[in-house]
């Protein structure tokens, strides 16, 4: 019975290896990167500098619950989703 237990083991160990694969090079990173990108997201406040989803850089110049107002140039406000805020930019490096 012991030798039909460790086949029965040798066949698994190669899933159960795949799975431990799966889990610390996908599902880890990728959950960590979710997890600072919603931290990113609810940190927001007016006056940070952040670059949009399609490249635009802007100042918040208000939020609302699902809706963040950016100014982009002189009198150029635009409402965009929040999910659509890729990033906050260092202003020491935004190239201004």
């Amino acid at each position: 019975m012991d030798n039909e237990a460790a086949a029965v083991f040798a066949n698994f160990m190669p899933i159960l290896v795949m799975v431990l694969i799966f889990y610390f090079l996908l599902y880890r990173p990728q959950k960590r990167a979710q997890e600072a990108r919603t931290q990113m997201l609810d940190s927001l406040k007016v006056g940070n500098r952040v670059i949009t989803m399609g490249g635009i850089f802007g100042t918040i110049v208000a939020i609302k619950d699902e809706v963040v107002t950016v100014n982009i140039a002189a009198n150029v406000d635009v409402e965009v989703s929040r999910n659509a805020i890729n990033g906050v930019v260092d202003v020491k490096n935004a190239g201004d």
